[in-house]
């Protein structure tokens, strides 16, 4: 509760007003200067009370036995009836946050919630809304801490993979071009088109990068981006790019996010900066190429252009915003640059035409990049509209035909702890000092560029809140690395109770395989999708009452 002055309430939930003291603060910066002495500590004690006490948000009914009996019971009561869907998966959505490992998770929902004007740990994500849960161990064959390449072939190949390589098995070193051959293994978005469902890739890093990279390219190295990425081996052994296997090896039909540059000669300047150009030296126009040959395609490099592509009557959507990755959605030019959950929706409207279903691939990737840069604000504020996109994807599929898998390929070393009251701003201070009698904030890092090289320096929330602010770590490094403990797996829909238990990265492929009778499951028994989910709950709705005035009226 939050017990000096009003009870504020907005449909019965409990807001924390942390923008009134916010503005009490700012009044006290402004006036104590102008106080009398007096005045001073009555107005000082006053605002440390108010402080104090606001940061006691919860609810009465919190402090009863009976409200978290009754919270409990209700949770036993959905878990008692949830039944396993054992049809086979007409969709299947994977949505994967790069970076985001469960403390991210835990800071994300408490940081949503913040942003809705709550205390945030009652929140929920609509993640945690999904009722399987298991735990994915991230590691790559060669390496205890793992990266975005390695994983991706896992849980979108199937086959554990060497650190920094794409869409090959282990018995290919990275950066060895020749080793590709012949360790090639594909991913389910391969196989879903080959069975023939329609595919795409929606992601805020370049599409060429690492994670979206494994559903469609094999590679010996992650940043082989474009032909002039290609050292003189890999041309020797006439490797190719990513970038050209991207429109080369599995015809996509939706593929949006960043890599403007790595699809355009040299020669040819960016459409929306003028000092930047393609990155190609064989001259390709790789977005004419792919255009070549395709009925209803669209290429588009705006917001606008995004917004008017019309689902019916297009089948093949290309869309590069950024010459590299996207912007972080802190920094997004909402006029210019379409946000995930924008990108990910018109995808899901251009694949849905198919009466055979689809794959998405989805992926946060700017989650991974604000930690590497210890810059937790950006981070989190991925991680918030990841969830976002989450949600609008539940509301243009039914749970009945479309499995919906959500995952990270690795964590960081983030930690979020420290004694904090109800409420605390996840981005704020420790409401005890350290033992320098120094605030510090809650939100830390184990390594990274946050590193203070000598004297610690104090720190309050007005600072600790900065997007660019760098969390203080306790290795220096250029930049922060992944962690190598678990990370979740989500899971809803069409065979979803098999993601269960402690498994391997590689399962989850093979979960989404056996899930739609894909490649090596084809055979599977599965019953043909459940279609009922067509029809709209408000519709359903109807024709019960209908179906009760029939029987009321006999």
């Amino acid at each position: 509760m939050c017990p000096l002055l009003l009870d504020w309430r907005y449909k019965g939930t409990l807001v924390c007003r942390k923008a009134l003291l916010y503005s009490m603060l700012l009044l006290y910066s402004h006036t104590i200067n102008t106080m009398a002495s007096k005045h001073k500590i009555i107005f000082t004690g006053l605002l440390v009370l108010i402080s104090v006490q606001w940061t006691l948000c919860f609810s009465e009914e919190e402090l009863h036995a009976s409200y978290w009996n009754n919270k409990a019971s209700q949770a036993l009561h959905t878990a008692l009836n949830v039944q396993p869907n054992v049809h086979q998966a007409k969709n299947i959505i994977l949505f994967l946050g790069d970076g985001m490992g469960v403390t991210t998770v835990t800071a994300a929902r408490i940081l949503k919630g913040q942003m809705a004007g709550k205390s945030g740990e009652e929140t929920s994500l609509v993640m945690d809304t999904f009722p399987h849960l298991a735990l994915s161990k991230t590691y790559n064959v060669d390496q205890q801490m793992p990266d975005s390449a390695g994983t991706a072939t896992a849980y979108l190949c199937g086959v554990k993979a060497n650190y920094g390589t794409l869409g090959v098995t282990a018995a290919a070193p990275r950066s060895k071009c020749s080793a590709t051959y012949g360790n090639e293994v594909t991913s389910v978005l391969h196989r879903a088109k080959k069975a023939g469902k329609s595919v795409g890739i929606v992601t805020t890093t370049r599409v060429q990068h690492a994670s979206p990279g494994a559903s469609y390219a094999h590679s010996a190295d992650r940043d082989w981006y474009a032909d002039s990425d290609l050292p003189p081996e890999a041309i020797r052994n006439r490797c190719r790019d990513i970038a050209y296997q991207l429109i080369n090896n599995t015809e996509i039909n939706v593929i949006l996010g960043g890599g403007r540059q790595y699809m355009f000669p040299k020669t040819t300047q960016d459409p929306e900066y003028a000092n930047i150009t393609g990155s190609r030296n064989d001259g390709q126009d790789l977005v004419k190429e792919w255009r070549r040959n395709k009925m209803n395609a669209k290429y588009v490099w705006n917001k606008a252009e995004l917004a008017a592509v019309n689902p019916a009557a297009t089948d093949f959507l290309m869309g590069l915003f950024e010459p590299k990755d996207c912007r972080y959605e802190l920094d997004r030019d909402k006029s210019m640059d379409p946000s995930l959950t924008e990108m990910m929706e018109k995808a899901i409207k251009i694949l849905s035409k198919n009466p055979k279903g689809f794959f998405l691939f989805v992926e946060g990737g700017r989650i991974d990049q604000g930690h590497h840069a210890g810059k937790a604000k950006r981070a989190l504020y991925e991680a918030v509209e990841f969830d976002r996109a989450i949600g609008r994807a539940a509301e243009l599929t039914s749970e009945l035909d479309t499995l919906t898998v959500v995952t990270a390929d690795h964590s960081h070393v983030f930690s979020f702890g420290g004694k904090s009251a109800r409420g605390n701003p996840v981005l704020g201070v420790s409401r005890t000092l350290a033992d320098d009698k120094k605030h510090f904030t809650t939100a830390l890092y184990g390594n990274g560029p946050g590193y203070v090289n000598g004297t610690r320096p104090d720190v309050n929330e007005s600072v600790s809140s900065g997007n660019d602010y760098l969390q203080q770590a306790t290795v220096p490094l250029d930049s922060e690395t992944h962690g190598i403990e678990d990370v979740a797996i989500f899971a809803k829909g069409p065979m979803s109770h098999l993601i269960h238990g402690v498994q391997e990265q590689n399962y989850i492929a093979h979960v989404i395989a056996y899930s739609a009778c894909l490649e090596p499951y084809e055979n599977c028994t599965l019953p043909p999708p459940n279609h009922a989910g067509a029809i709209h709950p408000s519709l359903l709705l109807l024709l019960m009452s209908l179906l009760l005035l029939f029987l009321c009226s006999v």
